[in-house]
């Protein structure tokens, strides 16, 4: 297990204040906001630890409300809205420093037979054993990105990522505003299916809203992009490990007013789709000072 991955599991390891109350600690960094993928995993992971273990999360909605501060503890109050014959439903807010940051309201069911039928697997995609990995994509980029990127782009990250096409961060040309991205947990993880949902709740909102920066033909690392979430809203479908490779295809279908949406299924290796995702984000023109 990389170092990172221990760290971020580490931090998965809530306190419990009171029977619906935890708190959560984040990693004392130069960004400027705490990592949304973070605030989002451990609301679910906080909903989770209220609820029956028989019945898993199928789907989260969330609205990001301020940037956390980093280095400072968030502290997640869970509501308990229903808990149904099949359903249960949990309302998250994280709280920092008495300030409303987050909400998510999480529904859980218990294991049904049901109708099945799927998205297929994405045609022509390379397999990430045969892919770059995000430091060897962007090692061509480094000497002309400025300080305060490189401290996004090359932290030690937990997730394996493995971009099948030039992600935006190194793409110069308009490009479709589509593409594929493998990710897994970078080593091993326990059978708790909790912590493979929470994993991939973070890890879904790493390169997402990305993908509606394609069309313009821009690379990011440039500056001329503010991008931050707004919303984010996961559907689990199928079990999946989070420590197996899993392919996230994400599609932008549209941008106006300063906002982009975003899309992205993911599916396993042996072709299975598992989760969907949306996520609606603030992009804005930008200029930061720096290199160009």
């Amino acid at each position: 297990m990389s170092n990172a991955l221990n760290e971020l599991l580490g931090f998965f390891d809530l306190d419990q204040i009171d029977e619906n109350i935890f708190q959560g600690n984040t990693p004392l960094e130069s960004r400027q906001r705490v990592f949304g993928g973070l605030v989002a995993s451990q609301a679910l992971l906080s909903a989770g630890r209220t609820v029956d273990v028989k019945r898993q999360v199928h789907s989260l909605h969330a609205y990001f409300l301020v940037g956390g501060h980093p280095g400072a503890q968030i502290t997640y109050v869970v509501e308990n809205m229903r808990d149904g014959g099949s359903f249960s439903t949990r309302r998250v807010t994280a709280q920092q420093n008495g300030v409303s940051i987050f909400v998510m309201t999480a529904s859980f069911q218990k294991l049904e037979e049901g109708f099945n039928h799927s998205s297929p697997f994405p045609e022509n995609v390379s397999y990430p054993e045969d892919l770059p990995t995000w430091q060897d994509r962007l090692r061509p980029i480094m000497n002309v990105i400025d300080e305060e990127t490189q401290k996004w782009l090359v932290w030690d990250r937990p997730i394996d990522t493995r971009s099948a096409t030039a992600p935006a961060w190194v793409a110069n040309e308009k490009q479709d505003p589509s593409q594929d991205v493998w990710f897994k947990a970078d080593g091993k993880l326990s059978d708790d299916p909790l912590i493979h949902k929470c994993i991939l709740t973070y890890a879904s909102d790493l390169t997402l809203l990305d993908t509606a920066m394609l069309p313009y033909g821009e690379v990011l690392y440039r500056g001329k992009f503010m991008m931050a979430s707004l919303d984010h809203a996961i559907w689990f479908h199928e079990p999946f490990r989070a420590d197996d490779w899993l392919l996230y295809h994400q599609h932008s279908p549209h941008a106006s007013n300063s906002r982009a949406l975003a899309y992205g299924e993911i599916f396993t290796e042996d072709k299975r789709h598992v989760a969907t995702v949306m996520q609606e984000g603030l992009a804005r023109f930008y200029k930061r000072q720096g290199k160009s």
